[in-house]
């Protein structure tokens, strides 16, 4: 079977705007955070190798090893994402009068909030490096770093959406809390950071 990231962009996003049950906004939110952490990538590519650079360019090496690493990992969780969402899709099918109806259903709730509380662990860290590409990288890119840190935002606020649709359904309600006491713990800090480098990057272009 295809990947989702095999697609081109224009036949996932017909796919994203079809009935068809995946991808939905869990890997359209991976997506999204794939693209913001490799925009900050191309901040340390434009850095590389200046002359007005040099004293920061073994410390912006580093951080494009760790942004590439994560922007795989935020391309394979668009399918995990999606191979996560299957039980719970089969669980919503199984008749409400079978016994193992609500055990099935409560394991899939919880595996369902798994990818997405990945994704917007992800998605932290990739600001966090983002943060240090808008500090270091070259000044003719840093309006990408400032993208790459508002689309991370975008995709951690869109991931935990799934997380919270989930929780509120499962009788657990000690696991559901702490998925969101974790996933708000994330966007407090993390969205309040990304806020702070577009800022920075505003400021720096506009005066």
């Amino acid at each position: 079977m295809m990947k989702m990231i095999d697609h081109t962009v224009t036949s996932f996003t017909e796919i994203l705007a079809s009935s068809a049950p995946v991808p939905g906004g869990g890997g359209a939110s991976s997506l999204v955070g794939a693209i913001g952490i490799g925009l900050g990538d191309m901040v340390g590519e434009l850095t590389v190798g200046k002359k007005k650079y040099a004293d920061v360019e073994e410390d912006v090496k580093a951080l494009m090893v760790r942004a590439q690493a994560l922007r795989e990992k935020l391309l394979d969780l668009v399918d995990g994402d999606a191979e996560a969402f299957a039980p719970l899709a089969r669980a919503y099918g199984i008749p409400k009068d079978d016994p193992d109806r609500a055990r099935i259903m409560e394991e899939a709730l919880r595996t369902a909030c798994g990818v997405p509380l990945e994704i917007m662990r992800a998605c932290g860290e990739a600001i966090d490096i983002i943060a240090e590409f808008a500090q270091k990288g070259s000044r003719l890119a840093v309006s990408d770093a400032g993208c790459g840190a508002i689309l991370c935002k975008a995709a951690m606020q869109a991931a935990s959406l799934n997380i919270y649709i989930n929780t509120r359904s499962m009788q657990d309600r000690e696991t559901a809390k702490a998925l969101e006491d974790e996933a708000d713990a994330l966007l407090k800090k993390y969205t309040a950071a990304a806020d702070e480098i577009f800022a920075g990057v505003m400021t720096s272009i506009r005066g």
